[in-house]
């Protein structure tokens, strides 16, 4: 057998075409708002601060689709 290749602990995205995506707006706020929600309230669970970030999402200044 063969040895078994290293892991990376780095993965990227790639799109179709052999390119890396972009992180779409909503992407990134989510991933900052869960980060500062988990550090905030550890024992919060995962679907609670999903639901809060999405709100947040919604009245978020980063939103394009936002309401005044």
């Amino acid at each position: 057998m063969p040895p078994k290749k290293a892991e990376t602990t780095e993965k990227k995205k790639k799109s179709s075409r052999g390119g890396t995506k972009k992180i779409s707006h909503y992407n990134k706020f989510v991933q900052q708002e869960l980060a500062r929600l988990k550090a905030d309230d550890p024992s919060m669970s995962h679907t609670e601060r999903f639901k809060l970030a999405a709100q947040n999402w919604k009245k978020s200044k980063e939103n394009p689709k936002a309401t005044a």
